[in-house]
Formats: C-alpha cells, structure tokens, sequence
C-alpha cells in the first residue's frame, strides 16, 4: 500500500506494512526524491529547462533523466530483458533521444515531468516494498562502466537508484543555486 507524502508530492509505501530493510531503503530513497524535487519549487516552464552552469543539465532534465533511469532499474529487477540500455548497439538516433532525456523538450513542463517523476516513484516504491529476496540477483546490460556478465541483487539496484538520485539532487542544488540562488539547504 503506497501513500501520498503532501508536501512533496511523493508516494512512499506505507511504513505500517513495510518493515526492515525495505522500510530503511524507502526512506532513503524518499528522502532523496524530496531534495532532487524541492529543487524545482516554484519555477516556471522556462526556468526549469534553462543551462545555468557549463554542464548541459537543466532541473527539468535531471528530473526526467532520473526518472527514466529509475524505470529502467525497476524494470530491471521484475526481470524485463529490455529494460536497459545497451549502449554497445545504440544507433546515433538512439544517442539523440538519450541526449533528448537530459533537457525540458518543446512542449514538456516541468508539471508534467514531475507528475511522471511521482508516478514512477510509486510503482518502484511498491515493487521495492514487496520483494521476497532482496539477494535475487539481475544481468546488467552490455555498456562499458559494467564488467561482462556481471549480475547485482536487487538490494544493490536500490541502493544504486538511492546513489543515482541523491547525485542528481546535488547537481540540482547547484543548478538552481546559479539560477535564482535558492538552495536546497542553509
């Protein structure tokens, strides 16, 4: 059972269900989604596709690039073989549309992009809650920051996703810093 967290927006499992390691793995993982999130606090459509630093990254970009990302992990573990990428055999319009998933498109809002973000993070709160064995272990896909045939546990796709989150929060933070100086903290 997932429930709505009001002021983010975020669905979390319900922690009277949800005990142990899950519950810790969702709550790290929540508290990450709510600072990658709060990032985006009052902004315009604009605003949140703007470059404010030398990288490429707009907030609206991390945004859906975490959320795609998460999708493919949580894909990963249900066991859909073609929830990764392999990057071995991408094609340069496949290129374009990774590049496409780091920026606010024409069209996008930042609205839309977080409602997709929320929706994602209920279903892999869900998944994550339910799992039997966090030691079931999945292929990663061909790509060159993976070793051949190597598997991780769902435990580590989750804390992989927490990782992944909380590194984007952070380039989030200094984003929105450089564009209007609000900080996430202090």
């Amino acid at each position: 059972m997932t429930t709505n967290d009001q002021s983010t927006g975020v669905a979390r499992a319900d922690s009277s269900t949800v005990g142990g390691e899950h519950a810790d793995l969702l709550a790290i993982l929540a508290k990450q989604r709510h600072f990658l999130r709060f990032t985006t606090r009052d902004l315009t459509d604009e605003q949140a596709g703007q470059r404010t630093t030398a990288s490429e990254l707009c907030l609206g970009g991390l945004i859906k690039h975490v959320t795609a990302v998460e999708q493919r992990w949580i894909d990963l573990i249900r066991g859909e073989p073609s929830a990764m990428v392999d990057f071995s055999e991408m094609t340069e319009d496949d290129q374009a549309r990774w590049a496409d998933g780091f920026r606010l498109l024409p069209g996008e809002t930042l609205a839309d992009v977080l409602d997709d973000y929320a929706e994602v993070a209920r279903r892999s709160d869900e998944l994550i809650a339910g799992l039997p064995d966090l030691n079931a272990v999945h292929p990663l896909p061909k790509a060159p920051w993976f070793q051949p045939g190597e598997q991780w546990s769902a435990r580590r796709v989750v804390m992989h996703i927490v990782a992944e989150t909380a590194q984007h929060a952070g380039h989030a933070d200094i984003i929105r810093e450089s564009l209007d100086g609000a900080r996430t903290m202090g």
